[in-house]
């Protein structure tokens, strides 16, 4: 053999099979794995590489008469890989990240909503009596307006008018929830 003769290897057609194979095959086998993947790109494209890496161990699957007849067993290798993947994912601790984040975010919201509770509470006992029952009715318990009126005995229309002064008495009381009370 001459240096310059170029010769055809078991390893350089091994490669031309697999760049075939996933030229054929690898864009169903990537939405597949990205719909198993809940949309992560990343993870799919890592299932992915390890389901050709499969099929490049294990060539006796590549060499059925039919070459669609591969497809069946390489979307089956890779939801394999897909399923054990998401359950040592679900055995592994979280990995510190975005999930934190979101957890501290969470509690933060959590910490907010309840100091905010705390200080509406105390701004609807500064209502008159009138003000608060109406405020409580409408805006609390999540009763209609012909409900709260029929609940106290009083015409609809005034039902609305205490609930417009409750309103507007809190947002003077909460300067800062103004906006939120809109």
């Amino acid at each position: 053999m001459t240096a310059g003769t170029a010769t055809i290897t078991p390893r350089t057609t091994a490669e031309h099979e697999l760049a075939a194979l996933q030229r054929e095959h690898g864009r169903p086998l990537f939405a597949l794995l990205l719909r198993l993947s809940d949309g992560d790109r990343q993870r799919a494209e890592d299932l992915l590489q390890e389901t050709l890496v499969r099929a490049w161990q294990h060539p006796e699957a590549l060499r059925a008469d039919d070459f669609d007849s591969v497809r069946p067993w390489l979307l089956t290798v890779g939801r394999r890989l897909a399923i054990d993947a998401r359950r040592a994912r679900q055995a592994r601790p979280p990995e510190v990240g975005d999930a934190v984040l979101d957890n501290a975010r969470i509690c933060a919201d959590h910490a907010e909503r309840s100091a905010a509770a705390l200080d509406v509470r105390e701004a609807v006992k500064t209502l008159t009596p009138e003000h608060r029952e109406v405020l409580v009715l409408v805006y609390f318990q999540g009763a209609s307006v012909a409900e709260a009126a029929a609940a106290l005995g009083i015409p609809p229309g005034t039902v609305k008018s205490r609930a417009y002064y409750a309103l507007r008495a809190l947002r003077r009381v909460l300067p800062g929830y103004a906006a939120d009370l809109r």
